[in-house]
């Protein structure tokens, strides 16, 4: 089939790995530990929630949905690029790989909204905390996660179901997974709708949550000051410390990547995108709730006897 005098592409190479046998040996260790610890990690903080009533918290429950993205999120990327270290054949089919390339889209906006929601969450907490109950109830925090997945999915979803990439420029990505920016320069046709849909995409899910967040915290700063005693300032602060950090891992790599804010070499664009897809959701267990010790003693009562599903849904 032909196109332009050029030959369709039907599956794409993927030549960003290693090239000695001993690099790719350390290579697919690394992104193995990572993947084993982003599973674990996240599992156990999602048990944790559903088992333990005393977490079930707004905060958890935002905390739930996070670990359910990145579980999915490293679902997404990760067994494929182990899988093509191992292979021969560094390929993946064409439709696989948008398939790859949007749902990790999906679930990278879905995340930015939520941790934007969770930055709200610390604001009422700390400004307005006789009202917190009130405002951030369970029918509000259920909605606003419904809400959240259905706005994400016309802002990341609808648009690229509406066009269709068709592939003739070549077929080999330097890169370990299929990246927007890599496989955009693969596409042929008319570009112009992708080239003015990323800049508002990029808008809508990154740069305006990201205001939203610093806005949110510079109130919660405000508030904070107005505190008395250096404990409750300690601990007000402590409450957000966590939050702060995965923000910072975030929409640093993200924006960096997405944004062309560091050196578009594809060398560095993919080790962004590696930190990105695969050391964020590995370091949120650790960094949220692993210090913890409602949640430790959680997971020492699972491992010790069963708690009943249905007390989550209950509450």
């Amino acid at each position: 089939m032909k196109l332009s005098n050029e030959t369709l592409i039907e599956e794409f190479v993927l030549i960003g790995f290693p090239k000695d046998t001993k690099s790719c040996i350390l290579f697919f260790l690394a992104v193995l530990l990572v993947y084993f610890f982003t599973v674990f990690g996240n599992m156990f903080i999602i048990a944790a929630v559903i088992f333990s009533p005393k977490l079930h918290l707004p905060m958890y429950f935002f905390l739930w949905n996070l670990s359910f993205i990145d579980l999915c999120f490293s679902c997404t990327f990760l067994p494929k690029a182990l899988t093509s270290i191992l292979s021969v054949r560094r390929t993946i089919s064409v439709t696989g790989c948008i398939v790859q390339m949007y749902i990790g889209i999906y679930l990278g906006g879905t995340e930015s909204f939520l941790l934007t929601v969770m930055a709200y969450d610390r604001y009422v907490a700390i400004s307005l905390p006789l009202y917190y109950n009130i405002i951030m109830n369970w029918k509000t925090c259920r909605s606003i996660i419904i809400v959240l997945w259905l706005v994400d999915f016309f802002i990341s979803i609808v648009p690229a179901i509406a066009k269709p990439l068709v592939f003739c420029n070549g077929n080999k990505l330097d890169h370990f997974v299929c990246d927007m920016l890599q496989v955009l320069e693969l596409a042929c046709g008319n570009l112009q709708y992708f080239k003015l849909a990323i800049p508002a995409m990029s808008l809508l899910t990154l740069v305006l949550p990201l205001v939203f967040i610093v806005v949110s915290y510079i109130l919660i700063i405000s508030s904070i000051l107005k505190i008395q005693s250096i404990d409750g300032k300690t601990k007000a602060f402590s409450t957000c410390a966590s939050h702060l950090t995965v923000v910072f891992i975030f929409y640093g790599t993200c924006i960096g990547v997405y944004t062309g804010q560091i050196n578009r070499s594809s060398s560095n664009l993919k080790y962004f995108t590696l930190i990105y897809g695969s050391m964020t959701p590995a370091l949120n267990p650790l960094i949220y709730t692993l210090r913890n010790k409602d949640v430790k003693d959680t997971f020492k009562n699972i491992l010790a006897k069963g708690c009943p599903l249905d007390s989550f849904f209950r509450s």
